[in-house]
């Protein structure tokens, strides 16, 4: 299994070029894709991304394990008592990530805040 952020799917669909492009395309294929339900909520929320919907139910989404709202908010603590930035939502989807131990593909340099203090690991 291999996650995508939201900055990388999009970049995907849109058919735009990058290492982390060719990462979505690769396990789109072999069908080792899956999503953490930050990215689907972050997806269908912005009404360009909204007519993705139908793509996105024929993708695996990582379930919440129980724990996971208190382990986020620790997760973000921690980013932020180094005086870095930590998004809810990119603590959302890092902690998803963290729980499963799956590798992240993303274009979004905050990603590496939870990489440094919290066991996230990029692609």
């Amino acid at each position: 299994m291999i996650a995508a952020d939201t900055s990388s799917f999009v970049a995907y669909f849109n058919g735009e070029a990058g290492t982390d492009v060719e990462r979505v395309t690769s396990a789109m294929n072999s069908g080792e894709l899956v999503l953490p339900p930050a990215v689907i909520t972050e997806l269908l929320t912005d009404p360009r991304t909204a007519s993705l919907e139908a793509d996105l139910r024929s993708i695996a989404m990582l379930e919440i394990k129980e724990g996971y709202w208190l382990r986020a908010g620790l997760t973000r603590r921690t980013v932020q008592r180094h005086g870095l930035k930590a998004k809810v939502g990119d603590t959302l989807i890092a902690q998803s990530c963290i729980d499963h131990d799956v590798v992240l593909i993303t274009r979004d340099k905050d990603f590496r805040h939870f990489v440094r203090h919290c066991g996230l690991k990029l692609a």
